[in-house]
């Protein structure tokens, strides 16, 4: 991969709050509400007049809301009509598309300034209805007609890792834990309370009812009860990202013009994108995704560094055993040794290597077409110092990466960021 044309940088980045929102707001609401908090990040202020272009992320408008044609409709929202506003489709990582398209576009000199937008509300459905739409991303041929929605489909992924490494139900519980610590301090995200604070909260309310309370030693026992269900082996209700209504922005801007803007500019030194079949069944491998290696590969190459330069990630954790798996696609860990790691608390945010401060998919929630860009959100933060409450680490971050995996791994966008 060679390097980037030109260079490429993050000048401001925000996001609307995270949750179900519908009836009150929908995609125009939240984007609104995403790039008024973008706007305001951005150092030496920014305005329509500055933006070349509105690169769009959005999964599935049509199928959620019937509403198609998005682009347009995002663009005019903030004044950036008739510039062009074209809109990108990769399921979950539609908006990590939009962002990379945008870095090659500022990078070849077709634009210099380019506004990234994630958005999707999905509870304008019931969940029935949202996981008809969601399993358009998979094979619609042969998984689909047998019942295998996402669930499955990572429930099957959860079982071959176990199978072949000797994962187990509690590595994954760690994971969800380790989320929802982060999550309970961001408040952008959907779910702001820790495992045991529900596990304490339904003991609360059991007892005023005055019913049986639970024996709960701690969370692991709380996970494994009822109060956890199982939705599809082995993966139970916590083990499983969110619904989600929301929106994200960003503002990307050439070298030379990316000091009009800010003067502590983050730069984006590497992006690559991989594919794989949609089909389970049509993989060599069930507990590593393909897409997610060449993906890393080419950010890798192209930005000069190697894992082990990487001090902070926010990767795709739409199950639990999604963020294992990256953490070793990645090659941050050997195949099966990310378990040990997570069990070790380094990928906590006190940890060696803080993996999801935002809470990640299970806990700040996922709006499949803005998570692509809200994990940009989230390390802009981190590196510019000022993410909310107690969830900056605390260790300046000079080198940081996105991990944004697309349906069962058919598609994956992994971008490198630089100061």
């Amino acid at each position: 991969m060679a390097k980037l044309a030109r260079k490429v940088a993050l000048v401001g980045a925000g996001m609307s709050k995270f949750g179900r929102h519908f009836p009150n707001k929908r995609n125009p609401d939240l984007w609104i509400d995403a790039w008024l908090d973008a706007v305001s990040k951005v150092d030496n202020g920014i305005n329509s007049k500055d933006i070349d272009a509105c690169y769009v992320g959005n999964y599935s408008s049509d199928l959620f809301n019937h509403q198609g044609h998005l682009g347009p409709q995002m663009a005019n929202l903030v004044g950036l009509t008739p510039k062009p506003a074209p809109r990108f489709e990769g399921a979950c990582a539609s908006s990590g598309i939009a962002l990379r398209q945008a870095v090659i576009a500022i990078a070849s000199g077709v634009h210099d300034v380019i506004a990234v937008s994630g958005v999707e509300c999905m509870t304008e459905l019931p969940t029935t209805g949202v996981t008809d739409v969601l399993a358009t991303a998979s094979d619609s041929l042969f998984e689909y007609p047998a019942g295998a929605t996402f669930p499955g489909l990572y429930g099957t992924l959860a079982s071959a890792h176990m199978h072949k490494y000797g994962t187990t139900i509690e590595d994954l519980m760690r994971v969800g834990i380790k989320n929802h610590e982060n999550g309970r301090e961001n408040p952008y995200a959907q779910m702001q309370q820790s495992i045991k604070e529900m596990m304490e909260s339904k003991k609360a309310r059991l007892e005023k009812e005055g019913k049986d309370i639970p024996d709960w030693k701690d969370e692991f026992d709380f996970l494994k009860s009822r109060s956890n269900p199982m939705i599809a082996y082995p993966l139970r209700l916590f083990d499983c990202s969110l619904i989600t209504d929301g929106a994200a922005c960003l503002f990307l801007a050439a070298d030379n013009v990316a000091k009009k803007f800010t003067d502590t500019p983050i730069w984006i030194t590497g992006t690559g994108q991989g594919s794989a079949a949609l089909s389970l069944h049509d993989r060599d491998d069930l507990t590593s995704f393909i897409a997610s290696r060449e993906a890393a590969r080419q950010a890798y190459q192209m930005s000069g560094l190697k894992p082990k330069d990487i001090q902070i990630c926010e990767v795709h954790d739409c199950f639990t055993i999604a963020e294992i798996v990256a953490l070793e696609d990645l090659g941050f860990y050997e195949r099966g040794k990310a378990v040990e790691a997570i069990k070790n608390g380094e990928t906590k945010r006190d940890g060696v290597l803080p993996i999801n401060t935002s809470g990640g998919l299970k806990s700040k929630g996922h709006p499949v077409g803005a998570t692509g860009a809200a994990h940009a959100v989230e390390i802009f933060k981190q590196m510019r110092g000022i993410a909310e409450r107690n969830r900056q680490v605390k260790f300046d971050v000079e080198k940081a990466m996105t991990h944004n995996l697309g349906g069962s791994g058919g598609t994956c966008v992994v971008h490198i960021y630089e100061k």
